[in-house]
């Protein structure tokens, strides 16, 4: 749990640091084990299509990974664990294997999140891996929050109007050590209190920094396996990545169960339930299964739509 000071910060600042959540053995080391498998099954089958040449300096997860992005292909999709906004076909990649489940339920993380919202806790869909190359690896073109920074937002934007009075919190969580250098998360404290702010693409989604004071923003450095929490109106970016190697995290969303999630079309889940446990998914295959289903239901629908903001509103011009 969140200490009694961790959380009256959480409250007054809309986020707040905890280090060493997720353990080494139990967590980190499957995590990243599952994740080099996973890229490695990718890359050998890009290989055996030709549309990749196999390198044999290319043996890592990193050099893999970089390989790919300079070939053109994508990784982020089928390394993600959610599908993607517009045109869902019955092929469409993700993951949702089981190290990934296990930090997601991991008890010590639902602990730090029931501090804040109680223990009816739902696993919210929108949720993202994030490996972010070394910017100067980037395409100059290259804009996508996924690959590069991000620009300031907060996450109750990216949700629809329905949740919009959702109680929820996010948990950022490194996988590598985030530094300055390689583009940690930088948040502007005591924003969530001053309301929801105009967001319009800037190609990302985000805030124009007319509408809030980016100067008083301060950077959260943490070491792998710690968590950023932080609440759904606080405004926060990330810099971009000017190390050598890849920066590694995920961001997760939680809600009380019964609220919104703000993404109807994708499946959540009760990651832990005081009241009832025997309502609780445990295994990682059911959650897979919900995953799959969805997309066979919206290979069928029209586009999924995830955002609210139009690009030619007046306080975009």
């Amino acid at each position: 749990m969140l200490t009694p000071q961790q959380n009256s910060f959480f409250h007054e600042q809309g986020f707040v640091v905890v280090e060493n959540v997720l353990d080494l053995q139990s967590r980190l080391t499957p995590l990243r084990r599952e994740y080099d498998g996973l890229l490695s099954g990718l890359y050998d089958s890009w290989v055996a299509d030709g549309v990749i040449v196999a390198d044999p300096q290319v043996s890592t997860f990193e050099s893999r990974l970089l390989s790919v992005y300079k070939a053109g292909l994508d990784y982020f999709q089928p390394l993600d664990i959610s599908l993607p906004p517009g045109n869902i076909s019955t092929d469409i990649p993700f993951h949702a294997g089981a190290a990934i489940f296990n930090v997601m339920t991991d008890n010590k993380l639902l602990d730090l999140i029931e501090s804040i919202i109680g223990g009816e806790i739902t696993s919210n869909p929108i949720q993202h891996v994030r490996l972010k190359p070394p910017v100067v690896e980037l395409d100059d073109d290259e804009i996508r929050p996924h690959i590069t920074g991000t620009d300031w937002h907060q996450d109750r934007a990216v949700t629809l109007k329905e949740a919009d009075a959702t109680r929820m919190v996010t948990a950022w969580l490194a996988i590598s050590d985030a530094t300055v250098d390689n583009g940690c998360l930088q948040v502007v404290p005591g924003s969530h209190k001053s309301g929801m702010k105009l967001h319009c693409p800037l190609p990302q989604l985000g805030i124009p920094t007319k509408f809030f004071d980016h100067n008083s923003a301060i950077a959260l450095p943490v070491q792998a396996g710690s968590a950023v929490l932080f609440h759904p109106l606080t405004i926060h970016a990330s810099l971009e990545n000017h190390s050598q190697h890849f920066r590694w995290s995920f961001d997760l969303r939680y809600n009380v169960s019964g609220d919104p999630t703000g993404r109807p079309m994708f499946p959540e889940f009760i990651a832990r339930s005081r009241s009832d446990p025997s309502t609780e998914l445990r295994n990682a295959d059911d959650w897979r299964l919900l995953w799959i289903n969805a997309r066979e239901k919206l290979a069928m629908e029209n586009p999924v739509t995830i955002h609210r903001w139009a690009a030619d509103a007046v306080h975009c011009a």
